[in-house]
Order: structure tokens, then sequence, then C-alpha cells
């Protein structure tokens, strides 16, 4: 494992994102999985109403749920820096398996922590999450498709869907921290 007192800078990417859909954060080695995917799910705009994994090459890691697959590693039970030793190592992260989004983390560095600074924390990241249940990539094509031609057949219903307003190139590296603090404010409650 890295020393727990590190810092790890990660790369999420979610793949097949064009332009890319990207976050890049910065967390303690020693954080669980299941600590990662809380964290995912607030830097990609998830709402974490699907299951989820985790691919370390062939081990499969998740919450031990009834509804999982046998072969399953607890994810509550292994540390991001047990599986993320070096720059350059890759972690697969996989949500939702009906629309399979799929997302490649990579360690980009390991940091001495900032005094100061409250992680985790993310420090960058480019364009909108797609929305819950839009079918994948491809639906997600679809829908961009859709929500910027007025005169799409699907147009009316799909901004109703959303709650009338999606920007594909919004994102807010501040709105992501606030929200991290605040989960984080909540659970230490």
């Amino acid at each position: 494992m890295v020393n727990p007192n590190c810092i790890l800078r990660l790369k999420v990417t979610l793949l097949g994102s064009y332009p890319p859909i990207w976050r890049r954060l910065e967390i303690p080695s020693d954080f669980t999985l299941a600590r990662l995917h809380r964290v995912l799910q607030v830097a990609m705009g998830w709402t974490d109403s699907h299951l989820h994994q985790f691919l370390a090459g062939e081990d499969r890691y998740g919450p031990l749920d009834s509804e999982m697959e046998e072969g399953l590693r607890n994810e509550g039970a292994t540390c991001v820096g047990d599986v993320h030793r070096s720059p350059g190592d890759s972690l697969g992260y996989e949500y939702d398996f009906g629309d399979g989004w799929e997302h490649e983390i990579v360690l980009e560095g390991i940091l001495i922590p900032k005094t100061g600074v409250s992680y985790p924390v993310c420090v960058g990241g480019e364009r909108a999450c797609p929305p819950e249940d839009c079918g994948g990539i491809h639906g997600y094509l679809d829908f961009l498709q859709a929500v910027r031609d007025p005169s799409h057949p699907g147009h009316a219903e799909l901004m109703e869907w959303v709650g009338g307003t999606f920007d594909p190139e919004s994102f807010s590296v501040e709105v992501v921290n606030r929200s991290l603090r605040s989960r984080s404010r909540k659970a230490r409650a």
C-alpha cells in the first residue's frame, strides 16, 4: 500500500465521451473504495441510484450486497492506495450496469497533504455529467442531439425530464467541492 499519509491525485474519465467528461480528484490514500465511490458520485454528478463495481486487473470490488455477483471483493475493506500504488496505475469504475457508464481512474501522482486543505477535493474537470437513466453513452449522444434542436420530436419532453435546462459544457469545481464538504460534515455528525 502507498503510505497512508499521502494524497492520491486521480483523473477520472467517462469512457466513450467526446469531448471527454472528466474530473481530477485528490483523496487520502487510505480512503476505501467504498468512500471513493461516494466521492465519484458527487464529482461526476451521479445520484447513486444504481449498482457499481471497481475493476483492478482481474479483481472486482463492490458493495457486499445480495444483488451483486459472487467473487466480488469488499470495497469497504480495500483502500485506494492498495490498488493504486504508482503513477500511471489504472482502475475501472462501472456505474449503472443497465446504462453501462464506464470510467477510467488513473493515478496521476502521489502528493504530500497541504496544510489547511480538507480532503477529498476536486481540483479540475470538464463538462456536465450525463443525466441518469438516459441510456448510456449512446443514449446520451441521442439526448444531446434532441436537447440542442428545438424542432426535434423529443426536445420538449426531454427538456422537461431534465428540469428545463441542460448545458453539456457546464461544470463547476466549486459546486463539487461544496457538495463534498457538505457530505463530509454529514458523515461526521
